[in-house]
């Protein structure tokens, strides 16, 4: 369930207007969620993804006003649809199971907003921080990032910021990084990998997909989950089994061709025309001169690849 099943049709405002007077009489829910500070709303007919929403995100006060909406219901005898209006920054869900797609979209909303009206840009990765130094792993879904993060938390001075999505603001010579999500949406088989969480898993409700919103600092600690970090270092992950080389040097023209190819290791982005693509391109193209760059090829077991991992972010 982790790579994009589902594609995004744009409309407009006044097709907006008409789907929000058709689903209004469904909502039975009324959210906000503050994504990096945007007041990103959810209306739905649905309880398990309204008690998902509060585990999920951080609460905004209900006096703000709205600056994205995500609409997810149920329809019956209609396919799984996704339509979003880029004017009003208005997102339909129709008949989407799935709880990572709406997080994903409500994030991508926040980002949207942020990357055309403030200069912030939003990255579908992990963030940590060791020792003051951030390190962010970037990938395409399906090479490891979710587990080599969690294999990396194992380390008892790193410090998470997020596990799957994060903002960046370039400032000076810095590239700033800040999370966005109260409780992380994680999956069973981090247990798999790393013995340390399974009393996390055990004591946790999975949906169908074999995820759920996990606390991590019931088994890290509280001071372990941190709201911003500066970024030192970036690791690409790929999984190719016709390279033999576990740790690969990209240099930064490098490193931004394959994000390019990957269209930035972000399944969820919400526009993707000329305009969107030049913003991320430039924004990456930036942010890769400010920061160490590695490249790991993840085809190996994943202790073996965590522990060539580790070398890397502690490496100075």
């Amino acid at each position: 369930m982790s790579s994009q099943k589902y594609r995004v049709e744009l409309i407009g405002i006044e097709r907006k207007d008409e789907l929000m007077s058709l689903y209004s009489k469904e909502v039975h829910y009324e959210e906000r969620a503050d994504i990096y500070g945007c007041c990103i709303k959810l209306l739905t007919n649905l309880k398990y993804v309204k008690e998902r929403w509060d585990e999920n995100f951080y609460p905004m006060s209900a006096y703000i006003r709205s600056h994205g909406r995500l609409v997810v219901v149920e329809e019956k005898d209609r396919p799984l649809t996704v339509l979003y209006d880029p004017l009003s920054k208005t997102t339909f869900l129709i008949n989407v199971d799935y709880y990572g797609w709406i997080k994903s979209i409500a994030l991508a909303t926040a980002g949207d907003i942020l990357e055309d009206e403030h200069g912030i840009n939003s990255v579908h990765g992990a963030c940590l921080d060791l020792g003051g130094q951030g390190v962010c792993l970037i990938a395409p879904p399906g090479t490891g990032k979710t587990t080599h993060t969690y294999g990396l938390l194992r380390i008892p001075d790193v410090r998470i910021l997020s596990d799957d999505w994060f903002f960046v603001r370039l400032s000076g010579i810095d590239a700033l990084a800040y999370g966005s999500e109260k409780n992380f949406y994680t999956p069973a088989d981090v247990a798999q990998s790393w013995d340390e969480y399974k009393q996390l898993v055990e004591n946790a409700d999975f949906d169908p997909q074999g995820r759920a919103i996990l606390n991590v600092r019931w088994i890290i600690g509280k001071g372990r989950v941190v709201p911003f970090a500066t970024i030192r270092k970036m690791i690409l992950l790929k999984r190719d089994p016709q390279d033999d080389r576990t740790v690969i040097n990209v240099d930064p023209d490098e490193a931004l061709n394959f994000l390019e190819k990957q269209d930035f290791c972000n399944p969820h982005l919400l526009v993707r025309d000329a305009r969107k693509t030049r913003i991320r391109r430039e924004f990456f193209k930036e942010l890769l001169q400010r920061v160490e760059i590695h490249m790991v090829n993840t085809v190996s077991p994943p202790r073996e690849t965590n522990e060539r991992i580790k070398e890397l972010c502690k490496a100075r």
